[in-house]
């Protein structure tokens, strides 16, 4: 990261600035897609299982499990913000109650509460191989201003279902 001399950091913010190509950003490097949003949901996403993504013990390893959870979580919050306004997940409780090991991982998000400041949805995430809850989530969200040429979250579109 550079210095602009006046002891701050710059860090990556002018070049999140920049319109990304879905390929290069983690929607794409994971191959998450949108899948049917089940009635009384908000919205539905899901990762394949590849040998790329798994742990040792042949299941989607953790972290991307949270991954997809934030991921599709700050998709379904920023669905219903208005023009100007972008959400960053203030926290996020994640409950693990079994692996993913056949896949794919579904994400399916619903929306719990809309505040002036802050956002909260909850997340379940089912190993739809296996037909298991494999995962339960909450996140809080708050409201933040987008950057001049911040993208907005709900303009990321996702890979459509891979071929296998």
């Amino acid at each position: 990261m550079g210095g602009t001399g006046n002891g701050r950091s710059e860090g990556l913010g002018a070049q999140a600035a920049v319109a990304f190509e879905i390929g290069d950003h983690v929607l794409g490097a994971l191959n998450m897609y949108d899948v049917p949003t089940p009635e009384g949901a908000d919205l539905a996403m899901a990762v394949p299982i590849t040998p790329k993504v798994v742990n040792t013990r042949g299941g989607l390893q953790g972290g991307l499990v949270a991954t997809l959870v934030d991921v599709a979580a700050g998709r379904a919050v920023a669905y219903g913000m208005p023009d100007g306004d972008s959400a960053a997940t203030a926290d996020l409780n994640i409950r693990y109650l079994s692996p993913v090991s056949v896949g794919p991982a579904v994400a399916v998000v619903r929306v719990l509460r809309r505040g002036r400041s802050l956002t909260v949805a909850e997340v379940t995430v089912h190993d739809e191989g296996r037909d298991v809850v494999a995962a339960i989530a909450t996140l809080s969200f708050v409201t933040v201003p987008l950057r001049p040429g911040q993208s907005h979250a709900r303009d990321i579109k996702p890979h459509r279902q891979p071929n296998p």
